[in-house]
C-alpha cells in the first residue's frame, strides 16, 4: 500500500537582481540651481564693475574722435555726436603715420630675433645641458627682472662709442638684449614639458642639433611662438621710453609722436584729434590680441607658465 506524502506549497517570490551601484544623489530643484548666491552676485557685480572701468573710457575716446571741436565744448561727454566728421582722424593719421612705419620697422625685427633666439636657447637648455647651462638660465632670468631704466645709461654709453646710437640698429638691438631673457624663459618652460622619449627617439634616428630642432621642436612649437609674437609685438609697439632715448628723431615710433602730437604747446588742444591719434596707436596690439587670443591662451595651457 502506498502512501504519498503531501509537502506544503511553497510560493517562491523572484528575487531582486543585487547592484553594487551607490544611491542615486539627490536631484537638486532647477529653481535652487537658478538662486543666485551672495558670491555669485558678488563676481558678477566685480566683472561688470571691470568692464565698465575699461570700457567707458574707450566709448568716451571713440565718440569724442568723431565730434567737431565746438560739440566738444559743450560740456556733454558722453553723449553722441550730432554731426559726427572723420576730420580728426584725417589730421591724426597724418600726424602719425610717419611713426606707424617707424614702429613696423623697429618692431618686425625687434620680435623675429628674440624669438629665435630664445627658441634655440629654451631647447638647447632642456634637451642638450651644455655645461654652466644652469647658472645661464640664472643669469638669463636674472636680466628679465632688472628694470630697463637701470641699464639705459651703460647702453646709451657703449652706444655713442660705437657709432649707432639714435640709429633703427640702437633701438632694434635694445629691445632684443632685454626681450630675449623672457623670451628664452618661454620657451624653455615650453620644452621642459615636452616627452624626453620623443628627444631621444630623433637622437637614436640621427637627429644632430639643428635637425632636431628645426624638424622635430620648431614645428610643435606653434602654440608658444603665438604668446612669444603677442607678448613682444605688444611690449615693443608701445614702448616710450626706448624708443624715446635709442630711436633718434627720424625713427622716432608711434607712441612718440603720439606724446608730441598731445603735448604740443602751441595753438589750441585739439581733443578730437588727440583721442583719433590715440586710437590709432592702440590699434595694432588690440587687433593682435582680438585676433590670436585664442591661440594664446591654448599656448599659456601648453606650457607657456609650467616650471
Amino acid at each position: 500500500m502506498s502512501h504519498t506524502v503531501l509537502q506544503p506549497a511553497v510560493s517562491v517570490m523572484p528575487l531582486e537582481p543585487a547592484t553594487n551601484a551607490p544611491p542615486a544623489a539627490p536631484t537638486v530643484p532647477a529653481a535652487r540651481r537658478k538662486r543666485l548666491s551672495p558670491a555669485r552676485i558678488g563676481v558678477y557685480a566685480f566683472l561688470f564693475s571691470a568692464a565698465l572701468y575699461f570700457l567707458l573710457p574707450l566709448y568716451v575716446m571713440i565718440i569724442t574722435s568723431f565730434k567737431s571741436m565746438d560739440e566738444i565744448r559743450s560740456g556733454n561727454v558722453f553723449a553722441l555726436p550730432l554731426f559726427a566728421t572723420v576730420e580728426p582722424w584725417k589730421n591724426a593719421w597724418s600726424q602719425v603715420s610717419g611713426g606707424f612705419w617707424n614702429s613696423v620697422a623697429i618692431t618686425v625685427p625687434s620680435t623675429v630675433i628674440p624669438i629665435l633666439l630664445g627658441a634655440v636657447n629654451g631647447y638647447a637648455l632642456s634637451f642638450w645641458k651644455p655645461r654652466g647651462a644652469n647658472v645661464l638660465f640664472g643669469v638669463l632670468l636674472a636680466g628679465a627682472f632688472i628694470p630697463v631704466q637701470v641699464m639705459i645709461y651703460p647702453l646709451v654709453w657703449m652706444m655713442a662709442r660705437a657709432g649707432v646710437f639714435g640709429s633703427l640698429p640702437a633701438i632694434v638691438l635694445v629691445h632684443v638684449i632685454f626681450g630675449m631673457p623672457i623670451m628664452t624663459l618661454l620657451f624653455r618652460n615650453y620644452y621642459a614639458s615636452v616627452p624626453h622619449e620623443l628627444f631621444q627617439a630623433a637622437r637614436i634616428d640621427g637627429g644632430g642639433f639643428w635637425r632636431i630642432f628645426l624638424q622635430v621642436m620648431l614645428p610643435m612649437s606653434l602654440p608658444i611662438v603665438v604668446v612669444a609674437a603677442i607678448m613682444q609685438v605688444t611690449g615693443v609697439w608701445n614702448d616710450y621710453i626706448l624708443g624715446l632715448v635709442f630711436a633718434g628723431r627720424d625713427n622716432a615710433p608711434m607712441t612718440v609722436q603720439l606724446n608730441n602730437v598731445i603735448n604740443t604747446t602751441t595753438g589750441t588742444r585739439l581733443y578730437n584729434v588727440n583721442m583719433a591719434a590715440t586710437i590709432l596707436t592702440a590699434a595694432l596690439p588690440l587687433a593682435i590680441y582680438f585676433i590670436s587670443g585664442r591661440w594664446f591662451v591654448r599656448g599659456i595651457a601648453a606650457g607657456a607658465v609650467k616650471g
